[in-house]
């Protein structure tokens, strides 16, 4: 089977312009044909367990005013899009604590995936390190449903 391979995010994307060189970036990649808004719906629609921690997280962290909800834009994006071209798509959003954005990129025949993070405090610092194992387990599973939807077409 098409596994996840981590693969640094190509340098053609544009997320690498927000990257500096304190903050959290990674990547992983699979042979797809998929575009990228098909690997996004693919990849960032949760499975039953990661919204489970999904709902988790968000009674945690509310004491703390961070933010629990999802985008509220009309393109049913889990996060609101902030750049999307015909080879890459970008979502994320800014908070106290952090700025994250994930990338999804296609290039020479495999969806690029790729996590930043700008962590803005110590709260985001202890954030990214308490949630790094989930994010690992959710990306990894992800790039698997997207490498299965390449081979059957997308459930979308």
């Amino acid at each position: 089977m098409n596994r996840p391979q981590k693969l640094p995010l190509p340098k053609a994307s544009a997320l690498w312009r927000m990257v500096r060189e304190e903050d959290f970036i990674d990547g992983y990649a699979v042979e797809s044909h998929l575009s990228p808004r098909e690997a996004m719906k693919v990849g960032l629609s949760m499975p039953g367990w990661a919204k489970a921690l999904l709902r988790l997280r968000n009674l945690i962290v509310a004491p703390f005013g961070l933010k629990t909800d999802t985008s509220d834009t009309a393109d049913n994006a889990l996060f609101p899009v902030s750049h999307e071209d015909n080879d890459e798509i970008i979502v994320g959003v800014d908070d106290q604590h952090l700025n994250f954005r994930i990338a999804i990129r296609q290039q020479s025949g495999r969806i690029h995936m790729a996590t930043w993070v700008q962590r803005n405090n110590l709260l985001g610092r202890l954030y990214l390190a308490v949630v790094m194992p989930f994010h690992i387990l959710i990306v990894r599973d992800s790039m698997r449903r997207i490498a299965r939807a390449s081979l059957t077409g997308p459930a979308v």
